[in-house]
């Protein structure tokens, strides 16, 4: 008989996380939205799968979606200058997760996984755990429902670090080569413009990270489309000049009614893994990997961590589940959470000058330009870069 496997959550790490354990283990996937709730619903946040993500999408034979709008370069603009255009080593993919979510949800359905729609509170996941062999919590920003302990050396803040205002809009001409555009100003904040995929076609996602009540914050109070829309605009204007020229003013709206969002988070990192009532309850991506968006690394480090705890299970397929089970998890996992994680917050901060240096360079460079590029596909490099002297533990 096979073991019985919950997975509550059906974001990035949920989903890669059913489909690579559904061959082996009875899975059952509890969510609070059904995919049509999702598919219907307002934007949960951005996402850019980049070429490593993609790889372990086509390992676990997840669905394909149309590669003739494929992201192949980072746009790098610091204040008003534009400095370079580095190219990916693969090419990368921004789909609108309602879109995603939703087709894994209903393909998951027609291939043997079990759906539970059900709203589970902090108080009664524990009564879930009695349901399953082993639990895991892939809860995303809402989460956990587990007191998983925070990592202290990997969780400095105790505040919001960027206040996060998203927007997926029409009526913005794309650049050439097709890739995601940063823009950082110093002080204020940044700007990511991602073209992606949404059932209303492509469009460009604008999406400000601004420093708490600094210029940017300029959104509070705003709930409506309409009020959303006139004030990117005037954002947009002020602030990225480069980006307003190609808005295209009689079409520039959002692509539907809930394509616009605010959030703010607060960094955190945490052991991902428990026992209650003598069972291993884990945890994978967001609900114990809480990284700011500004290195556009949650789908990376979710697709990566859920490959990490499916090579762990299976390993232990024949193995009695227990702590062990998790304390192997997280050995497997910590490097690159860490890599990615101290990367991210370094980010948040003024940039050191040896990486401004890089940066400046990389604009009279193309070799330079494109191993920057790197950074968002493969963190290492990144964190190699900004920490040339450290050592992952």
């Amino acid at each position: 008989m096979k073991k019985r496997i919950g997975i509550v959550g059906s974001g990035t790490a949920g989903l890669i996380l059913a489909y690579a354990l559904k061959e082996h283990f009875n899975v059952t996937m509890i969510h609070q939205r059904s995919a049509d709730e999702i598919r219907n619903g307002r934007v949960m946040s951005t996402q850019v799968h980049f070429g490593p993500t993609r790889e372990r999408e086509k390992r676990f034979h997840m669905p394909k979606w149309d590669e003739k709008n494929l992201l192949k370069s980072i746009h790098i603009t610091i204040g008003e200058q534009k400095l370079f255009t580095g190219m990916l080593k693969e090419p990368a993919l921004s789909v609108d997760q309602r879109l995603y979510y939703s087709d894994c949800m209903n393909d998951l359905m027609k291939n043997g996984v079990s759906f539970r729609q059900e709203k589970v509170s902090k108080d009664q996941a524990e009564a879930l755990v009695r349901d399953f062999d082993l639990l895991i919590d892939c809860t995303g920003k809402s989460g956990p429902l587990f007191p998983f302990p925070i990592d202290e050396e990997l969780s400095p803040f105790n505040a919001p670090q960027r206040k996060c205002i998203v927007g997926y809009f029409l009526g913005v001409e794309p650049l050439n080569p097709p890739g995601v555009n940063v823009t950082v100003l110093p002080g204020k904040g940044e700007m990511f413009e991602i073209p992606a995929k949404t059932e209303h076609g492509p469009v460009a996602i604008l999406f400000i990270m601004a420093v708490p009540d600094g210029e940017l914050d300029e959104f509070k109070g705003i709930k409506s489309a309409e009020a959303f829309t006139e004030q990117m605009k005037r954002t947009v204007k002020t602030f990225f000049p480069a980006i307003y020229n190609r808005i295209i003013e009689d079409q520039f709206t959002l692509c539907d009614k809930n394509g616009f969002l605010q959030i703010a988070i607060t960094p955190t990192i945490r052991k991902p893994y428990l026992t209650v009532h003598n069972k291993p309850v884990i945890g994978c991506g967001d609900s114990v990997f809480l990284n700011d968006p500004i290195t556009g690394q949650g789908c990376n480090l979710s697709s990566y961590c859920a490959e990490q705890l499916y090579e762990t299970i299976i390993d232990y397929k024949h193995s009695a589940w227990n702590e062990q089970l998790g304390e192997d998890y997280w050995k497997r996992a910590r490097p690159f959470v860490k890599e990615v994680t101290e990367w991210t917050n370094a980010m948040t901060k003024p940039l050191p000058e040896h990486v401004v240096g890089q940066l400046l360079q990389g604009a009279n460079d193309q070799e330079l330009a494109d191993k920057i590029a790197e950074w968002f596909e493969s963190p290492d490099k990144a964190h190699a870069t900004f920490f040339p002297t450290a050592t992952i533990l």
